[in-house]
């Protein structure tokens, strides 16, 4: 099909309608999604993948959104592909109220956000904003983020769906669609149907710049360290009491700088305390350590045994307990195995007119652990830039970009298969 003849692209007026619909997650929580409004959204996306004539859409208990689309090819044999994005915001700022705004034309200047005139979006500090001249970019108002992280991604493969039904010229095998809750607190896929999906691969749209494609992740542990200290009442402590709080932060002030999160980049691995809890007489750290290979985890959580050995000298009456859980694996180790999946979506961004990069996210994504669980999954750009934050933005023109990469991608496996 010749992606020169316009499109009638729908992506940001569906983007424009999802960001302000609240679906920020809850790390705190214990339910299934961690967020009942989440499924305020599951419930839209139905409905207009019901309008769209794909009569199987649905959301289940847990929240996820399921849809296929049948194939359309008399080939034989096509393999199954999915597309993923989730529906939740970050904790880490609200997502309340979000009233976005669309600057037409970007000039190359900074962007002062018109709710809260100290959030400005700087040129200096958003490198991607000099391949944006001439675009349309569209930012949240300045007191709420945008949530282009990730409903840019959940947009475009909407629009690509509404296009593959209107557009039968497309010709492709069986496409599966999931939408997911609460990725941003690490529980995006614990209660997604691998089976349900029945997909040979997808493809997550979570990526940043136009043109990226990430095929690796961080390889991630939690580390917990649990001190018992000595308790003494204070007024009669001399000499008796040994305070976990105290042991705790002296532990935190040995960290390596090297290793800690501000300090490196690239393939570097990290240690980083997230949360310390606790009293005179117990305290605990909660740590996350990551590293591209894995076996360096080992090595961080031995750099943290070795940090607490030093500091407990001190403490001679205190002990702890270090426990580590593994959280996700470095998803280039299942890729790997699949070379063609990787491939077939570089070649997809290239007949969308763009020059594909592969890249390492340093952090992992819904397709670290779908790729564990069967389904190889690497993760394609959406155009979300500065996520979780107040400056969060994305344009137009490249949430089209991806809207052509997806329906690109599903012509490439049409042809070429598993071959």
């Amino acid at each position: 099909m010749d992606f020169n003849t316009p499109f009638s692209y729908t992506a940001t007026d569906r983007f424009l309608r999802y960001v302000q619909i609240d679906t920020q997650s809850d790390p705190t929580s214990p339910t299934i999604p961690s967020t009942e409004k989440q499924k305020d959204l599951g419930r839209l996306l139905v409905t207009e993948l019901l309008e769209m004539g794909i009569g199987d859409a649905h959301l289940d208990e847990y929240g996820y959104v399921y849809a296929s689309i049948p194939a359309n090819t008399n080939k034989p044999n096509v393999p199954v592909i999915c597309f993923c994005s989730h529906m939740d915001t970050a904790p880490d700022c609200s997502g309340k109220g979000v009233k976005p705004i669309v600057h037409h034309n970007y000039n190359g200047e900074d962007l002062v956000l018109p709710d809260d005139h100290s959030q400005i979006i700087k040129l200096a500090e958003h490198p991607d904003l000099k391949n944006q001249i001439g675009n349309d970019i569209i930012t949240a108002s300045g007191t709420t983020l945008l949530g282009a992280d990730n409903k840019a991604g959940v947009a475009e493969i909407m629009d690509a769906c509404y296009q593959l039904m209107q557009h039968p010229e497309i010709k492709h095998g069986t496409i599966k669609i999931l939408f997911t809750p609460d990725e941003e607190i690490g529980r995006g896929v614990d209660k997604a149907d691998i089976a349900k999906i029945g997909a040979f691969a997808c493809y997550t749209m979570d990526g940043e710049s136009a043109g990226n494609m990430e095929n690796e992740t961080f390889s991630a542990d939690g580390v917990k360290l649990t001190i018992n200290g000595v308790s003494s009442h204070p007024g009669f402590a001399q000499g008796k009491m040994e305070s976990a709080i105290k042991i705790a932060g002296k532990i935190i002030a040995a960290l390596p700088d090297g290793l800690s999160p501000e300090h490196t980049s690239g393939m570097q691995g990290f240690v980083h305390p997230v949360d310390m809890s606790g009293h005179v007489e117990t305290a605990v750290i909660d740590f996350i350590i990551r590293d591209f290979d894995d076996s360096k985890l080992p090595e961080h959580a031995d750099t943290i045994r070795r940090v607490a050995d030093n500091v407990m000298k001190g403490y001679p009456n205190s002990t702890y307990i270090l426990e580590t859980h593994e959280q996700y694996r470095n998803m280039k180790n299942v890729l790997a195995q699949h070379p063609q999946i990787v491939d077939y979506g570089m070649e997809a961004m290239r007949r969308a007119g763009l020059q594909p990069k592969l890249c390492s996210i340093r952090g992992g994504t819904d397709g670290s652990r779908l790729s564990f669980m069967g389904l190889p999954t690497p993760n394609i750009f959406a155009g979300e830039h500065a996520f979780h934050s107040k400056q969060e933005w994305v344009s137009v023109q490249d949430m089209q970009k991806a809207v052509d990469t997806i329906l690109h991608l599903c012509m490439v496996w049409e042809e070429k298969g598993l071959t």
